[in-house]
């Protein structure tokens, strides 16, 4: 027993110090961070910015690789399954970590047991957004033409199952009107299609929307937080406009499969961190409407367990289906 104990005790040593030893020497090649998501949507917006910082840190190459489809639950069960060794990350989403699961039978993972959390980014809440073709000026507005024309007025979302989608039926249940949802491989192609006038509204992250909003080619009716935007402050919240109550933001985090060793989380928390408290990136996400809030890996795993809590029962509230 004694000999079989001391086994044990050298292989758990032997595998600390081990661990230890890639952390010292990680990373040695180029690390792939997946985004869920198609190009052009706020989760690109906020990936790329953060890839580039740390690829500066760590001195190697942090390649931004989209992987689009099936409300981002396809990319990131990916990483999910991914060998654990540091070198496939994930950006972490509401959308994937908080309502795909809830959302879909199969997502393929689990966000509390297939991830090695590393930490928190930051969040920006949804923007309501329209073609300014469309008559509604105001949501108040917006509600009433619905209601004139129930079943006729479509919205678009970066995909079934994301905060967007999920956000527009909680908004068209409290309203009491009837949508119709128009999924899209990513935000980027929602607006792209809004732009040209082939759908009337949508709900996107302000990140992503903000841009357009400011050059007039969109018109911004509401952001879903419970406080305005300092990116655009004349909007007014769902609240504001008459919906009491009524709150939807969206969270973004790094995380790893896991299984990835705890040095390599650590390490990859300090860049992270490091990250975020550089002025470019201060600048570039202030810009882009998403206020930081890092934290240790704790910190998120916490969180991405109250995100997940607080969103199924969003979906139950909303009278989505599961999928």
């Amino acid at each position: 027993m004694r000999g079989n104990a001391l086994a044990v005790i050298i292989a758990v040593g032997f595998a600390a110090s081990l661990n230890s030893a890639q952390a010292q020497n990680y990373p040695t090649r180029a690390i792939a961070l997946v985004i869920p998501f198609a190009p052009g949507g706020s989760t690109s917006i906020v990936g790329r910015g953060i890839a580039d910082k740390m690829s500066e840190l760590l001195g190697e190459k942090v390649v931004v690789d989209n992987r689009p489809g099936a409300g981002g639950t396809i990319g990131t069960k990916a990483v999910a399954k991914s060998d654990p060794d540091g070198y496939t990350l994930v950006l972490g989403y509401t959308g994937t970590l908080a309502i795909g699961p809830s959302l879909y039978k199969s997502a393929g993972y689990d966000p509390r047991k297939d991830f090695a959390p590393i930490g928190l980014i930051g969040n920006a809440p949804n923007s309501l957004v329209v073609h300014p073709s469309f008559p509604a000026k105001t949501v108040a507005e917006l509600i009433a033409h619905a209601k004139a024309n129930p079943g006729k007025v479509n919205f678009g979302s970066a995909g079934a199952g994301t905060v967007s989608h999920i956000t527009g039926e909680y908004f068209a249940r409290t309203a009491g009107i009837t949508l119709v949802h128009i999924p899209y491989k990513g935000t980027g192609p929602a607006l792209t299609d809004l732009l040209g006038g082939h759908i009337p509204m949508a709900f996107a992250p302000i990140p992503a929307s903000h841009s357009n909003v400011s050059a007039g080619k969109l018109r911004a009716l509401a952001v879903t937080s419970t406080t305005r935007s300092g990116l655009l402050p004349d909007v007014p919240t769902m609240a504001e406009a008459g919906l009491a109550g009524f709150d939807a933001s969206l969270y973004y985090g790094l995380a790893a499969p896991a299984g990835t060793p705890r040095p390599i989380i650590d390490k990859l928390n300090k860049v992270l961190r490091d990250a975020l408290g550089s002025d470019e990136v201060k600048r570039q996400l202030a810009n882009d409407g998403t206020e930081i809030t890092p934290g240790t890996p704790e910190d998120y795993a916490d969180f991405i367990d109250k995100d997940e809590k607080k969103w199924s029962q969003l979906i139950k509230t909303s009278g989505v289906e599961q999928e």
